[in-house]
């Protein structure tokens, strides 16, 4: 068995004994298998296992890799994590399914237009600084409700919540504050946790699990 196959395994039980002790039921958060920097014989033995979540931070290299891959694995669902900038929103409409950081007005209207233009709406999560960190990406907390009006009217299937706590703290209560925002907003996923942190997650119901080194191995 490939090594990342058995690296997932690890992880799924390691979710299900913290989902066990925690005593959620009926819930089982996907994880994205987080693949940049990786080439294609690191994921396709992830695939043929049956994974299928994977998550990208870069368009070229997601435009290099993915597009065969995805037209002979149908069911794949490929996850945008990075940074998006609106000069490459029409690349990023084609080849993602989610786009989990959306995180301004001008990047939410490009979106709009893109969608529209080829008839398909990824699914949405906006990012959110939860820290209040003034060199961090995301919308404040106090602007969030505003801004997801904003993308509803623009017609954005907006379907979660997204965020990268604080790397100095212990994530704990970030987590926390973004569970009652998402509850705030009624919307019923987050996109939290990562190989660091996930199983701290789990006890705030994360439903997307962003684990890249704990399955693939350090970047060189």
């Amino acid at each position: 068995m490939h090594q990342n196959i058995k690296n997932l395994i690890y992880i799924q039980n390691e979710i299900k004994s913290k989902i066990f002790k925690h005593k959620i039921k009926d819930y089982n958060p996907n994880i994205i298998a987080i693949s940049k920097t990786f080439k294609t014989d690191h994921i396709l033995p992830l695939i043929k296992y049956g994974h299928i979540h994977f998550g990208e931070n870069k368009i070229q290299e997601a435009m290099d890799k993915w597009p065969e891959i995805k037209n002979e694995n149908i069911q794949i669902k490929l996850h945008m994590v990075g940074k998006l900038q609106t000069n490459k929103v029409k690349f990023a409409i084609k080849i993602f399914d989610y786009i989990h950081s959306v995180d301004n007005i001008k990047l939410a209207k490009k979106i709009s237009d893109e969608q529209k233009k080829n008839n398909k709406k990824p699914k949405i999560f906006i990012q959110i600084n939860i820290g209040n960190e003034p060199q961090k990406l995301g919308i404040s907390t106090n602007k969030i409700k505003v801004f997801y009006n904003d993308c509803i009217q623009l017609g954005l299937d907006v379907i979660g919540t997204m965020c990268l706590p604080p790397n100095d703290s212990k994530p704990e209560i970030y987590f926390s504050d973004m569970k009652k925002l998402n509850q705030e907003l009624g919307l019923n996923e987050i996109s939290m946790g990562m190989s660091d942190d996930y199983l701290v997650a789990l006890k705030y119901h994360s439903t997307f699990l962003r684990i890249g080194s704990k399955i693939f191995g350090q970047r060189s």
